[in-house]
């Protein structure tokens, strides 16, 4: 079921590569990447969880609120990271030049699958 939908994020999103499900720990769930295409997105996901970890803290300190959505623009691509609850979030990372705006809606719109799931 994970599969399913971090396939359906990546292949729907012009300029998607990969997608993956992690828990802020590190530990990968599941994850997607497209045939022939190399990135170790486990590894940018275990980065990016320490990150990720910090900025939820750092809401929580200057009580914005949670923190429900973060994106992170390189030269080579750009990572959109959408926080499920305290435990997981799912991120879909794309060319520089990929459909931003879809990538968000899907992100948005196909997760409550994964927390349906997660519980």
């Amino acid at each position: 079921m994970f599969k399913d939908v971090l396939r359906e994020v990546v292949e729907r999103t012009e300029g998607g590569i990969a997608s993956l499900l992690m828990g802020f720990d590190g530990i990968p769930v599941e994850n997607y990447v497209k045939t022939g295409v190399k990135l170790d997105v486990e590894s940018v996901g275990m980065e990016y969880s320490v990150i990720l970890t910090q900025i939820s803290k750092a809401a929580s300190m200057l009580d914005a609120g949670a923190a429900r959505e973060i994106s992170i623009q390189t030269e080579n691509m750009t990572t959109v990271i959408r926080l499920l609850n305290t435990e997981y979030f799912v991120a879909l990372t794309m060319a520089p030049n990929g459909n931003f705006g879809k990538a968000r809606f899907l992100l948005r719109t196909l997760t409550p699958k994964l927390v349906d799931e997660l519980i």
